[in-house]
């Protein structure tokens, strides 16, 4: 079931950021666009990577205005550990949530129940905490955190321009398409 134009559900949570545990709830995802990660397990192969690149993208993403929040179902000890011994993950200063008691990710419908892990499920989410858009890959499908620029891009643009909407490939500056009897069938 598609969790697009869906309002997040509550949760409060614990995590990790930047050398300290904070709490985190769904309030703390409105008021500005968030990326939230989820991913299978600390300590792991594929998931570094993903943390690393999209730390990496970290910056540019906080220039649009967007928070990135990354969740597993391992607790906030288990990420300061892994942040305090990972070359890639110690780089990481978005937040870090722990959902040991799964509840974020049946939230995201992206728990795997038979292994109690999260799924790799990336959510775009407008400043209202409405799901613009959402990805969810195989266990083995590493993601590219560059990507989301342009659909953070692309939903701010529709966004702030009702009734205009981003084709497929759509980059800042270019030519959107206003819906209307005119182009039926001429695209």
């Amino acid at each position: 079931m598609s969790l697009v134009g869906k309002k997040v559900g509550e949760f409060k949570a614990q995590a990790y950021r930047q050398g300290e545990f904070i709490d985190v709830t769904d309030q703390d995802l409105l008021g500005h666009w968030s990326i939230i990660m989820f991913y299978p397990a600390d300590f792991s192969f594929v998931c570094p990577t993903e943390l690393q690149d999209l730390q990496e993208q970290y910056a540019k993403l906080q220039a649009l205005g967007v928070e990135v929040y990354s969740v597993s179902t391992d607790t906030h000890f288990v990420h300061k550990a892994w942040h305090d011994n990972s070359d890639a993950v110690g780089t990481i200063e978005f937040t870090m949530i722990g959902d040991p008691s799964q509840h974020i990710s049946r939230l995201f419908d992206v728990l795997d129940e038979d292994q109690g892990l999260a799924q790799r499920g990336t959510f775009i989410l407008d400043p209202e905490g409405t799901v613009q858009a959402m990805e969810i890959n195989a266990d083995g499908i590493g993601r590219n955190a560059s990507e989301y620029l342009d659909r953070i891009k692309a939903g701010q643009y529709v966004a702030a321009h009702p009734g205009e909407v981003c084709p497929a490939k759509w980059k800042e500056g270019e030519d959107t398409l206003t819906p209307g009897l005119d182009l039926v069938g001429k695209i």
